[in-house]
């Protein structure tokens, strides 16, 4: 399992070939989260937005 970290938060990282984009949810939290970018550098800026989102919204 591919996997990334950030804020203390993991995510799980797949890649659908179908559409050709990674694909990542983050582990561990109640509300589902996920996010996806075509390459890998846009993936973490959408998993670090997408992690900022939720603490925001006070965890």
């Amino acid at each position: 399992m591919n996997t990334m970290s950030y804020k203390g938060y993991t995510a799980r990282i797949d890649f659908d070939e179908r559409d050709s984009i990674f694909v990542g949810r983050v582990l561990g939290v109640r509300p589902i989260i996920g996010f996806h970018g075509e390459t890998v550098a846009e993936l973490r800026a959408q998993f670090i937005a997408a992690v900022d989102d939720y603490l925001e919204e006070g965890v």
